[in-house]
């Protein structure tokens, strides 16, 4: 119950901390939740799971943008290696830089924190406009990192395609991170990018889609 709450209004999380913010910058520091929270998930092995399903800012894109969303393919470009590792550098190196500045000024701390949260946000919103709601998502430096960590460390949570598939590609039209469920049929679905939105659990027509706790692939 608390579950399906949050799925629907989670992205009221993210407007109250962008509006309290403004009364009080010291309040954005809370924004390092979302920064280390993603990454404690993917230790866990549950990969981006945080992304699809508990992320403030994800529910946002999900819930809000999409409604505005052409529902586009995301450019391949925003999904290179090349790219992701670029856009870890620049959010850490900027992010980095402005906590040596202001170290010991708590507000100045919390600016920090909101600019980034406020920029990317933007970013993304213009990005679902023209491709998907979650278009930011696919280049996003924490899930990328998380993604990292799922890749080297394996995931106990998977997402399992079944010898029922048809291959009628409805999964991969729902899949906002641009995945192809049936293209794993019979095995595991192992692109680390999963965000385990479910999307494509709920759009399968017939049931082929599982996800699955601890079950190794053959």
């Amino acid at each position: 119950m608390v579950k399906e709450l949050y799925k629907k209004y989670g992205y009221l999380i993210f407007l109250t901390f962008l509006i309290l913010s403004l009364f009080d910058m010291r309040f954005a520091i809370i924004a390092i939740i979302c920064m280390v929270a993603p990454i404690a998930v993917a230790f866990s092995g549950k990969g981006r799971y945080w992304c699809g399903n508990y992320c403030p800012r994800g529910n946002f894109y999900e819930n809000v943008l999409s409604r505005f969303s052409p529902k586009k393919k995301v450019p391949k470009i925003l999904k290179s290696k090349l790219f992701r590792a670029f856009m870890v550098f620049f959010i850490i190196f900027n992010f980095s830089i402005g906590l040596y500045k202001n170290w010991g000024n708590l507000y100045g701390i919390g600016f920090v924190f909101y600019k980034i949260i406020v920029i990317t946000s933007i970013i993304g919103i213009i990005l679902g406009i023209f491709y998907n709601q979650r278009t930011w998502c696919n280049f996003c430096p924490m899930g990328t990192l998380s993604a990292v960590v799922a890749k080297v460390k394996g995931r106990k949570l998977n997402l399992e395609v079944n010898n029922s598939c048809v291959s009628c590609g409805l999964c991969t039209k729902a899949c906002p991170m641009g995945i192809s469920p049936k293209e794993y049929k019979e095995g595991l679905v192992e692109d680390s990018d999963c965000i385990f939105c479910k999307k494509c659990v709920y759009k399968c027509p017939k049931d082929s889609i599982k996800l699955e706790v601890d079950r190794k692939d053959k």
